[in-house]
């Protein structure tokens, strides 16, 4: 069922713009017996399932008969029937199950028993058995894409009681680097504020700092993106955040030469002509050195622009 659901969630996957390199973690493909204990037949001898259980796991799997001590530390004795008496689906059928009558039938007449594809690995996560659906994302930003991709999930693909769907991998980093990014671009900001405040001494100053970075710094990052075609993410969030704390540097030693030459008793119109022409070179230098620095990563737009995610259907055991 878990395959089954994966690749149906891969095939409307594969119909949203974006979605590329789509794959199904197989599960299948080692060979195995499987054993369907008929109902049918074994109410008619009066024996439970769990009983035909009970001789297929102490005949094949070895059943703990005592307990074995070794210095200070405890081992189950597991016994269990030799080689030849286990090897095939032949022999295995030939096992005898015990009747309350006190019959011994053999499981051959209980059950179907056939050979087919069982687990090659399980794959298990808060033991929870999942299967993976692993994708990337090219030309979109991830959130768009996720979230277009699990409005289409859940209009066409029904999971079952028991079943959830879990996306991970870096959209999952995602969401908890929104949800920090909600605490502590605020946080950033008011400490901004409370250090411009203690610097002025007064509200009017940090305010019209913060008023003016607020309305021209994401100017120039805004249409840097747009040019670089690169989508709107956490990783250009933070760097917002980053570009504000320059700013604001800038904005300080503007400000601060712009008082020092309004206590000189120059009108406000000379002193910011003055303080723009004679700050210049300072500001430039302290914006350069910020921005060579982040340079590699503002071009190391790979992340940006290819997101790796996952998606797990997962079902869930008591």
């Amino acid at each position: 069922m878990l395959e089954d659901k994966a690749v149906e969630i891969k095939r409307v996957l594969s119909q949203i713009p974006g979605f590329t390199e789509l794959t199904v973690v197989r599960e299948l493909g080692q060979p195995s017996v499987q054993i369907d204990v008929d109902r049918e037949k074994i109410a008619r001898y009066g024996i439970n399932v769990s009983d035909v259980e009970g001789v297929i796991q102490a005949g094949v799997g070895g059943q703990a008969a005592t307990q074995v001590i070794q210095g200070e530390r405890l081992f189950d004795l597991v016994v269990r029937m030799k080689p030849e008496y286990r090897s095939s689906s032949r022999e295995i059928g030939n096992l005898l199950v015990p009747t309350p009558s006190g019959q011994q039938v053999p499981i051959s007449e209980l059950a179907n028993i056939h050979q087919g594809n069982g687990a090659s690995f399980i794959y298990r996560e808060n033991n929870s058995r999942y299967i993976g659906v692993q994708f990337s994302i090219e030309g979109r930003d991830l959130a768009r894409a996720v979230n277009e991709a699990q409005d289409a999930v859940r209009k066409s693909v029904v999971l079952p009681q028991g079943y959830t769907l879990d996306w991970g991998g870096e959209y999952s980093e995602y969401v908890a680097a929104k949800e920090q990014f909600a605490v502590i671009g605020p946080l950033a900001i008011l400490l901004i504020f409370m250090i411009l405040f203690a610097l002025y001494g007064n509200l009017k100053f940090p305010v019209t700092v913060m008023i003016g970075v607020v309305m021209t710094e994401p100017v120039g990052a805004l249409i840097a993106l747009k040019l670089s075609h690169t989508p709107f993410s956490v990783s250009s969030v933070l760097g917002l955040l980053a570009l504000m704390g320059v700013s604001v540097e800038t904005a300080v030693i503007l400000v601060s030469y712009i008082n020092k030459l309004r206590l000189e008793n120059h009108d406000i119109r000379t002193a910011t002509r003055e303080a723009a022409l004679l700050r210049l070179r300072p500001i430039m230098m302290t914006a350069l050195v910020a921005c060579l620095g982040l340079l590699p990563a503002a071009l190391s737009t790979a992340s940006d622009r290819t997101r790796k995610s996952r998606l797990r259907s997962s079902l869930l055991r008591d």
